[in-house]
């Protein structure tokens, strides 16, 4: 289908965009939809992959049967089993009655399994069988029941190295991706992110009968369109939804505004380090690098802010030419002349340093000055973290949700720092 054929569709589910991979989704689903094959969606956590199966049972064949989506990371372990397949009474301690399932439940719909990445190992098999031959065992029982459900799985977990971590079946795998459908980030979306922003914003201002929505200037857009979006569809519109109630004397977001709530440019443009994405492990320290990176975006303009400071001082203190300028750190002596190539050296110390040298101007083409400047990354964590606590009055978990780190992480930050004692 082409983009005009679609657009009926994500008027009826609220799909707003016209990226080429958001589009390929959709066209997959629909295709799909008409078929009884296992479906994995894949995707980032907040990219919007329980639209998918929404439609592909609106659809189908079955939309006239019952649908469930069950968030399977939700469910505790010991109960699981359970809540998919049923129990008899008295197969365990609480089971006072019978209990259905979902499996039963569903027999002729549809049933939307998402975070299938978390279900442990058992269940696993037990899912791989119902998808096999439509056939499964309430706990506690040893009577086959069968069942006639289409089961669309999603996961943001990377499969593949859960496979070989050995934390999910290479053949539950193969059986539920019979058809891929792949979620993009919306990183990667181009103008739909400046789209689904003015849509969040105009729903917020209808919701509270504001006079004026708000809007963007056109240089917060080039930001938001470069922004890494870590929580995706999610992240925006929770943005978009604080400013829209917390911005008072003006309803154009400027990228000042944004700074304030963490949105900055893409650090790669800003010759800093590149954000990596998903890795190929079980945990991929994707919080403690968000906050990482916001600290060295920080770091960065204050060494741009010092470069040009310097480079004014030595303007006013013009050297003879052919000078030598030593340098004594704790560790080691440098010396630069005009014979030296520029270089940003680096000097060893208890703590990591940064050590800037002041560019060539104009009216001093033979002056170099060599400065030291301690830059500590736990100080600067910690004053990071102490300014968002202020920012949000100590209330500790909205001042974790706007590090992007855990509540845990945040708690073990401020016993490592006695923050708590301050």
């Amino acid at each position: 289908m082409d983009a005009k054929e679609l657009q009926p569709i994500k008027l009826r589910y609220g799909i707003v965009g016209n990226c080429e991979a958001l589009n390929h989704a959709l066209d997959t689903a629909l295709q799909v939809a008409k078929t009884d094959l296992s479906v994995l969606i894949t995707g980032e956590s907040g990219v919007g992959k329980e639209i998918i199966p929404r439609l592909i049972h609106d659809n189908s064949l079955r939309r006239t049967r019952k649908y469930f989506a069950i968030n399977c990371g939700s469910i505790p372990e010991g109960t699981i089993d359970s809540e998919l397949f049923g129990h008899e009474k008295g197969a365990f301690t609480g089971a006072i009655g019978e209990h259905e399932g979902y499996f039963g439940a569903a027999d002729g719909g549809t049933l939307f399994l998402d975070e299938v990445g978390e279900l442990p190992l058992s269940t696993q098999a037990r899912l791989l069988r119902v998808l096999e031959n439509g056939e499964y065992i309430r706990v506690g029982s040893s009577t086959v029941r069968k069942t006639n459900v289409r089961v669309v799985a999603a996961t943001n977990v990377n499969i593949q190295a859960a496979i070989r971590d050995g934390k999910f079946r290479e053949d539950l795998f193969y059986r539920l991706n019979t058809i891929p459908i792949k979620m993009p980030p919306l990183r990667e979306r181009g103008e739909d992110i400046v789209l689904l922003f003015k849509k969040f914003a105009m729903e917020i201002a209808v919701k509270y009968q504001m006079p004026e929505r708000i809007t963007l200037s056109p240089d917060a857009e080039e930001i938001i369109k470069r922004y890494k979006w870590p929580g995706n569809i999610r992240q925006l519109k929770n943005v978009t939804e604080q400013m829209s109630i917390l911005m008072r004397d003006t309803r154009v977001v400027t990228p000042d505004i944004l700074s304030e709530y963490e949105i900055w440019p893409t650090i790669e443009e800003q010759g800093g380090l590149v954000r990596v994405g998903h890795h190929d492990t079980h945990h991929d320290y994707q919080s403690e690098r968000e906050m990482l990176f916001q600290m060295i975006n920080a770091l960065h303009r204050e060494v741009n802010d010092l470069k040009q400071e310097m480079a004014h001082l030595t303007s006013q203190q013009p050297m003879r030419p052919n000078s030598v300028v030593p340098v004594t750190t704790p560790a080691s002596t440098v010396q630069v002349s005009p014979a030296t190539p520029s270089v940003v050296p680096v000097v060893a110390t208890a703590k990591p340093t940064i050590n800037i040298q002041a560019p060539h101007t104009d009216s001093t083409p033979y002056a170099e000055e060599y400065v030291e400047e301690s830059l500590s990354i736990e100080e600067q964590e910690k004053k990071l973290i102490i300014r968002a606590l202020e920012k949000n009055k100590g209330r500790r978990k909205r001042t974790a949700d706007e590090l992007h780190i855990s509540e845990r992480t945040l708690y073990r930050k401020i016993k490592e720092y006695g923050l708590d004692e301050s």
